[in-house]
């Protein structure tokens, strides 16, 4: 005797939904796993993950009465789809996409770095060369730079910049902030700074930046 699960068309179209989001999780998760795996080409996982994703806004959307939390509907079926739940719910992008942004934001988040290590550099030269050499004027200004640098990944810990500003604010730290660098002591972190200076941006080609 066959067993109608629906009494009308409605409930029955209802099922046919609850069946079809069903095979949308467990494709993702599949396609998930396959990606992971290199058993499928980044672009050929690109075409079919935004496919699915697509699909499942439009049903979860006509669903969203029936079904209003789809983390539910997949631990009521027992569906141990992790890797779908997170693209479809949580990121709603394949992972291409999401390493593409990532790499962006990486590149300009490095170039915002650099440029303000650029600038750094720039007005602590400057303020030198205009006889600013009290303490309380050199060291916010070898802060920021040394602060800049170590906030650029590509530099090695060693980096000459970071040393150099290392023993500078070490220096002084010693002395008292109304006390000033004497001619030989300025002359000797202007010549430290142009030459991190110079190092800096050879090093910068050889990064990758």
């Amino acid at each position: 005797m066959e067993v109608k699960l629906w009494s009308d068309k409605r409930e029955r179209e209802m099922y046919d939904n609850f069946a079809e989001l069903f095979a949308i999780i467990k494709a993702t998760e599949k396609l998930e796993k396959a990606y992971v795996r290199d058993i499928i080409s980044p672009t050929e996982y690109e075409t079919e993950c935004q496919k699915l994703i697509a699909h499942f806004k439009t049903l979860s959307s006509t669903l969203k009465d029936i079904v209003p939390s789809i983390e539910r509907f997949h631990d009521m079926h027992k569906m141990d789809c992790p890797a779908a739940l997170n693209r479809l719910v949580t990121s709603g992008v394949p992972a291409t996409v999401e390493h593409r942004a990532a790499a962006a934001m990486s590149s300009t988040t490095s170039a915002a770095i650099v440029a303000e290590c650029v600038q750094n550099f720039i007005t602590a030269m400057d303020s030198l060369k205009l006889n600013m050499v009290a303490v309380d004027q050199v060291h916010p200004l070898l802060s920021d730079l040394s602060g800049s640098l170590n906030r650029l990944a590509i530099l090695p810990p060693d980096f000459e910049g970071k040393t150099k500003m290392r023993e500078w604010i070490g220096k002084l730290a010693k002395m008292g902030a109304a006390d000033e660098l004497t001619e030989q002591q300025s002359r000797q972190l202007l010549f430290d700074l142009d030459s991190s200076y110079n190092s800096f941006m050879a090093a910068l080609p050889s990064a990758g930046t």
